[in-house]
């Protein structure tokens, strides 16, 4: 192309959970990604979002997200004007200095803050020269936990403005095999569900969720601020009914254990409720709800005891009972008449429900302490750290103590310590109007003790995360990882020795082996280890003191520096341009002060340059890396479908054999049906008339390929050619070849361009167009995100999943559709509709056959 017009193309800021500091009008947030991995329960997800400052002068910009309470974030960088500003993650004390600094001073210009039940959010921002452009993109890492028999991934979506080019991808690699995967969550609704995309295909599955902006501006949780909610993917995967599931990468192992089929263990468990003053109201009406519900759900092999405590202690009865029917209405009685009143004792509650528990000692049993409170000890003994060493020696080792603190007014890290102490968890209980609903899904988490006195056993293992628990209960899990010593898996035997129903039991499999990870895995493994044992040393420098305490500190931040994670121990220092502030963010610990990230003044820079704006109609470009090219029609080679219709000229023909398999998913998780399209032909993918959208597809000359060119027309003077190389965009006589990194939109149309992928959206419709080799040649393959709305639609694309019932297996397979037997042969086709694009299994058969009417009806000619 020799004569060319470089069109400029405005661009701007990256925001990956939004909030704004300007107008809407001001700066565009015009491209908002997440895109999260999980590989063996272990979740990286990295945000990016970018902006761009349309206004004549700087404007303040804020980057503003929430991620998982669990997660740790270990990576933050900027994108301006070309140049990278990275975070550094430094220990606490070396940032204490700028923090201090800014405090003297007023700043705050960011904060890391706890946010609801589960979420944490980062804030920092960047004042942006006019005409400018900067990405954010935030990393952070967690181990996902098993509860109730599933892991749940969490993504939280807030730009605060509608945006072009929204994408949530999730990829999740069990090499165990996934048997379950569902997306729920705020953004799960009716009127988003056709911009989500679920797949499924043994140990891998992904989920696409690309709503359009007018669904971000109509959908029930969104407005003209756009979308605000959770996207949750729960699943679980198959497991080794005996010793669990190993993966060793490098010199490293991660082994998770969550054996089922074991018969659970009649439990004793004492309730102790707080009925002081501050529970008075809904607090305690929720809380006569959730314990009546508790009692109902225990078993009658169970034994169980009820008190209550203000500034004295009331017992249903003094010694544990059966959870007879009788036992149980007469307790859930005792239950309705709480009356909440006086001071708290916390101290008396708990060491009388230590009384009650080791006065009853039965064998093949399992014991546990509940207490829920929602304010500090007033009265009695006050002194936190006299409490904790009085319940300690009480409880001696024998069961574990749960505390459940309610609200913000409870001293949480008093029962966090106290419930670390014992072998137990603490929880906060958030007052909403499902706060019962929080206190009983605890307890369903503790309801089935499967094993206790729990060992974990190494032998050639070295530097080891916990490997003693005194629990095991049914739907949760044990995660331990470590070293392989001198990385000898020869040498390698790990063994679970536990007590089940008072009979000591061993977990081994002497055929068992030590899955070994590919190459790319190595880090993943090593990254689980170091999470682990961050996590574990902070509850051990919570619990403990002295230099055990100061060593289990200084091996944390050793760790958390090593692989940069921003733990309660590490800040990062957010580098930003000369002349702006720094900001140092820190990890907040549950009930800690919840501001932590500290704004900082730098040096003064020199002035920014502003860019020129270009603007043409009502085309709007935005150009990440490179620049949108206005060419003539004369300066473009030759196409056959130059012509502007709703079909395509036939390609010339070629000689070379030609076959191109795809396949037709189910609605449940039978095999797909796949057919055979012969020849180099041109197929109609998406044909919509009554939204003037017509999409064909001419398929490559390589055998086993995808598609050489796509065709997208809109109306009568609109059209985007598609190729592996470049992307035209036709417009009555007038001709635009975008490079790759580009957005624009014209009129309905939107269109993203990557470097292997191509995203195009118009008005309810989302289609993305893959870009892959295969034999050292690329091809594309089309797929659609999202159906339009009404049913006038058809094509390849718009096919509906296949519905059939086996009818014969031999000596041939015959498969009824629609009333009809057709014959079929088990064979292979590759998914492209995923990248990596996996072989499934499927049921061959005629096109014919598979689409229920002719090909010759989806061939355009």
């Amino acid at each position: 192309m020799e004569r060319v017009v470089v069109l400029m193309a405005l661009l701007g800021l990256l925001l990956a959970s939004a909030t704004t500091l300007a107008d809407k009008d001001d700066w565009d947030i015009y491209s908002f990604h997440i895109n999260s991995t999980v590989s063996s329960r272990y979740a990286t997800t990295v945000i990016t979002s970018r902006v761009a400052n349309r206004m004549n002068d700087s404007k303040e910009i804020e980057f503003h997200v929430r991620i998982p309470k669990n997660a740790f974030i270990s990576k933050f960088r900027m994108l301006i004007d070309g140049q990278f500003y990275d975070g550094v993650v430094k220990g606490k004390e070396k940032a204490q200095q700028q923090y201090t600094e800014a405090v003297s001073r007023g700043q705050s210009a960011g904060l890391v803050s706890s946010v609801g039940r589960t979420m944490e959010e980062f804030k920092t921002s960047v004042t942006l020269a006019a005409h400018k452009k900067v990405t954010f993109e935030l990393t952070y890492e967690e181990l996902l936990k098993r509860r109730l028999g599933k892991y749940e991934l969490q993504i939280h979506a807030r730009p605060m403005q509608p945006v072009k080019d929204f994408k949530v991808d999730v990829y999740i690699n069990e090499k165990a095999g996934i048997n379950f995967m569902e997306v729920k969550g705020g953004l799960n609704t009716k009127a988003l569900a056709n911009a989500i995309t679920r797949t499924h295909v043994d140990k891998q599955a992904w989920v696409y969720f690309y709503p359009t902006e007018d669904q971000q501006k109509t959908c029930d949780i969104c407005g003209e601020q756009g979308l605000n909610g959770d996207l949750v993917i729960a699943y679980d995967v198959n497991r080794n009914p005996s010793l669990g599931d190993i993966k060793k990468s490098g010199r490293y192992f991660v082994h998770h254990f969550a054996p089922s089929n074991l018969a659970s263990i009649p439990k004793n468990v004492v309730f102790v409720i707080d009925q002081s003053g501050s529970m008075h109201g809904k607090k305690m009406h929720q809380t006569r709800i959730a314990l009546i519900h508790i009692l109902s759900d225990l078993a009658e092999e169970d034994h169980f005891g009820l008190i209550t405590f203000d500034s004295q202690v009331f017992h249903w009865k003094r010694e544990l009972v059966q959870a007879t029917k009788g036992n149980l209405e007469s307790a859930k009685t005792f239950a309705r008449q709480i009356v909440e009143r006086g001071s708290t004792d916390i101290s008396r509650a708990v060491l009388e429900g230590t009384r009650m528990l080791n006065a009853h000692p039965r064998e093949g049993s399992a014991s546990l302490l509940i207490l829920l409170t929602d304010g500090d000890p007033t009265s009695g003994e006050t002194n936190p750290e006299v409490i904790q060493s009085n319940v300690r020696r009480a409880i001696a080792g024998k069961f574990p103590l749960y505390c459940l603190g309610f609200g913000f007014d409870v001293n949480f890290e008093f029962l966090e310590k106290m419930s670390l102490q014992n072998n137990g968890v603490a929880r906060r209980i958030y007052e909403d109007s499902d706060a019962d609903l929080q206190l009983t899904g605890f307890y369903n988490e503790v309801a089935t003790p499967l094993l206790t006195d729990v060992t974990m056993i190494y032998n050639g293992g070295a530097n080891l995360t916990e490997t003693n628990f005194s629990r095991y209960y049914n739907g949760s899990e044990i995660v331990v990882a470590g070293q392989i010593t001198n990385n000898d898996i020869e040498t390698f035997t790990p063994q679970v020795i536990a007590i089940s129903c008072n009979k000591r039991v061993t977990f081994s499999d002497i055929n068992a082996t030590v899955e070994s990870m590919e190459e790319a895995s190595d880090s993943s493994i090593q990254r689980v280890w170091a999470y682990l044992t961050v996590k574990q040393l902070l509850e051990k420098e919570l619990v403990l003191s002295g230099p055990e305490k100061e060593n289990a500190k200084k091996e944390a931040l050793e760790l958390s520096l090593k692989y940069s994670f921003v733990t309660p121990l590490t800040s990062m220092v957010v580098t930003k341009p000369q002349g702006e502030n720094t900001d140092v963010l820190h990890k907040p610990r549950e009930g800690k002060n919840k501001e932590a990230l500290i704004g900082m003044h730098g040096y003064p820079g020199p002035p920014i340059q502003t860019m020129m704006n270009s603007q043409q109609d009502d085309v709007d470009y935005d150009d990440f890396e490179h620049h949108a090219l206005l060419v003539s029609a004369a300066d473009l080679p030759y196409y056959d479908s130059i012509n502007i219709q709703p079909t395509i000229v036939s390609p010339r023909a070629t000689d070379a054999p030609l076959s191109h398999r795809f396949l037709q998913k189910t609605e449940n998780l039978s095999l797909p049906l796949c057919f055979d399209v012969t020849g180099n032909v041109q197929l109609k993918l998406l044909h919509h008339p009554s939204g003037e959208l017509f999409v064909n597809g001419q398929l490559d000359s390589v055998a086993n390929g995808g598609f050489r060119r796509i065709n997208i027309l809109l109306k009568t003077d609109l059209r985007v050619e598609i190729d592996t190389e470049k992307v035209l965009l036709i417009e009555g006589q007038r001709i635009s070849g975008l490079d790759r990194y580009i957005s624009i939109t014209v009129g309905s149309l939107t269109l993203f361009s990557r470097e292997k992928e191509i995203d195009v959206a118009v008005g309810d419709t989302r289609m993305v167009i893959l870009i892959h080799k295969e034999n050292g040649k690329d091809f594309l393959w089309p797929i659609l995100r999202q159906r339009p709305l009404d049913d006038n639609v058809s094509g390849i694309l718009a096919l509906k999943p296949a519905v059939y019932e086996d009818v014969q297996q031999s000596p041939s397979t015959r498969l009824k559709i629609k009333g009809q037997d057709y014959d079929a042969t088990r064979a292979s086709a590759v998914d492209y509709s995923i990248n990596p694009s996996p072989t499934e299994d499927c049921w061959l058969m005629s096109a014919e056959s598979a689409l229920q009417r002719s090909l010759e009806d989806f061939i355009v000619t």
